[in-house]
C-alpha cells in the first residue's frame, strides 16, 4: 500500500463518522490506541482518535509518523472561538499554531518552545489552501451539510471559513475572564483548543506537513459549556466527515 495519509479526530462521533465511510478498515493497536488502516475517497489512510490534550496528542502524531510512516496529519476537531467574527459553526483552517500555555520565561521568552528558538509552528501551506477552498464551497449550504434542525437550533445562517493562528493549551477555555486575557496577550489568535499546536510540533521534528481544519463549537466563554455533545454529534462530525471527504476526493490517487 502507498504511504498513507493519517486522519486524527478529536472526537469519537467524528472518528465514527469517518470509519462508517472507510470500506476496508483495518484496526492496529499500539500505545493504548485504535489505529485504523484503510482508504477513504480510494486513498490509503490512517485513522485515529486523537485523545484529548497536547501530551495524548504528541503520543497519537508520534505513534502515526514512526510506526505508519504517513506522509501527512490532518486533524481535525471543535474549538472555541477567540477573535471577533469567528462565530458558533465557522471552520478555521491553521496557518501556524501555538501553545498558549508555555512559559519558561524568564529563560526563555513567553510561548517558546525551550531550545526551539521558536512559539509558532506552521501549519501545510497547501494542504490549507485545499481544505479551506473545500470548506468554502461545503459551507454555502449548511442545510444540506447537517439538515434544517441543526442549523435553527445552532443558528448557523451564514457559517465562515477563517485562516489564521490556532492556540493550544492543557486547559479547557470556558470562561469569559479568560477567552479575555487569551485575547489581551494573543490578539491574532483565531480559536483554542487542546491539541494542534503539540501535533505541530511532532511533524515540525519530523519533518512532515501537518494542518488543523477546527469548527466553532463555542465562543470560549461562560456559555462555552452549551450543549456540546449534541453540537459535536449533529454539526461538527458532519462537517470534518463531508470536508475531509471532499478533500480526500479531490487529492490524484495515490499521489505521493
Amino acid at each position: 500500500m502507498s504511504t498513507p495519509i493519517a486522519i486524527v479526530a478529536a472526537m469519537h462521533e467524528e472518528l465514527s463518522a469517518l470509519l462508517a465511510r472507510m470500506p476496508d478498515e483495518q484496526r492496529v493497536r499500539v500505545a493504548g490506541r485504535d489505529f485504523w488502516v484503510g482508504h477513504l475517497q480510494g486513498q490509503p489512510v490512517v485513522a485515529v482518535l486523537s485523545r484529548i490534550g497536547k501530551v495524548a496528542a504528541a503520543v497519537t502524531a508520534t505513534v502515526l509518523l514512526e510506526r505508519f510512516g504517513v506522509r501527512a496529519i490532518v486533524f481535525t476537531g471543535v474549538a472555541g472561538g477567540l477573535a471577533p467574527g469567528v462565530n458558533v459553526g465557522d471552520v478555521v483552517v491553521a496557518t501556524e499554531l501555538l501553545q498558549h500555555d508555555m512559559d519558561a520565561s524568564p529563560i526563555f521568552p513567553k510561548y517558546e518552545v525551550p531550545l526551539m528558538g521558536r512559539s509558532r509552528f506552521a501549519a501545510d501551506a497547501a494542504i490549507g489552501d485545499a481544505l479551506a477552498a473545500v470548506a468554502e464551497g461545503t459551507l454555502r449550504d449548511p442545510v444540506g451539510l447537517v439538515g434544517q434542525k441543526a442549523v435553527d437550533e445552532f443558528h448557523l445562517r451564514s457559517p465562515k471559513v477563517h485562516r489564521g493562528l490556532l492556540i493550544s493549551g492543557d486547559r479547557f477555555v470556558s470562561t469569559t475572564a479568560e477567552c479575555g486575557a487569551l485575547q489581551r496577550s494573543l490578539p491574532d489568535a483565531l480559536a483554542v483548543e487542546m491539541e494542534g499546536a503539540a501535533m505541530a510540533q511532532a511533524c515540525h521534528d519530523y519533518g512532515v506537513p501537518f494542518a488543523a481544519l477546527r469548527t466553532i463549537s463555542d465562543r470560549a466563554d461562560d456559555a462555552a459549556h452549551g450543549d456540546f455533545t449534541r453540537f459535536v454529534a449533529e454539526v461538527a462530525s458532519r462537517y470534518s466527515l463531508a470536508l475531509v471527504d471532499a478533500w480526500l476526493a479531490s487529492l490524484p490517487r495515490d499521489a505521493a
